[in-house]
């Protein structure tokens, strides 16, 4: 993140509403293959973190 490049938290949104990273990026695993398009730079690194209990 200090380097500029977008953190994505695959969360459902209501978990990422509970607690997520600073700064994070909400994009729900189930969506992230439309919403990535509109919301991140397909020419920039990014980085995808997904914290499951299970």
């Amino acid at each position: 993140m200090r380097e500029g490049v977008p953190v994505v938290e695959v969360l459902p949104r209501d978990e990422f509403e509970a607690d997520h990273l600073p700064g994070a990026i909400s994009l729900p695993l189930r969506n992230l293959e439309t919403e990535a398009k509109k919301k991140l730079d397909p020419l920039r690194p990014v980085l995808v973190y997904c914290w499951d209990m299970a």
